[in-house]
């Protein structure tokens, strides 16, 4: 069996409008896993458009399983930010 023959394998070269886009969507996916955390278990959740549909839907918007499963989208927001933010690194080497 003969050895592969060695390569030069070259990085990838980098714009700013990669590093930008990176960091605008660091920005932006933690941002709203904030809001998605939060926002469920606020007082205003009660008063918005959603919250007059019609009384089988009402009931829906009320539980706190559906307010869960929201707070969770969010949570999986944070945690792609920070996967993000190690991503990112990579911009540095």
């Amino acid at each position: 069996m003969q050895p592969l023959p060695e390569t030069d394998v070259q990085k990838p070269v980098y714009k700013w409008h990669h590093k930008m886009f990176g960091l605008l969507a660091v920005i932006f996916l933690f941002e709203m896993g904030i809001f998605l955390i939060i926002y469920p278990w606020a007082s205003e959740w009660d008063r918005n458009y959603f919250s007059s549909l019609p009384l089988w839907a009402q009931d829906i918007w009320m539980s706190n399983f559906l307010r869960g499963a929201i707070s969770g989208l969010g949570v999986v927001n944070v945690y792609y930010s920070f996967v993000e933010v190690f991503r990112l690194r990579r911009f540095s080497q």
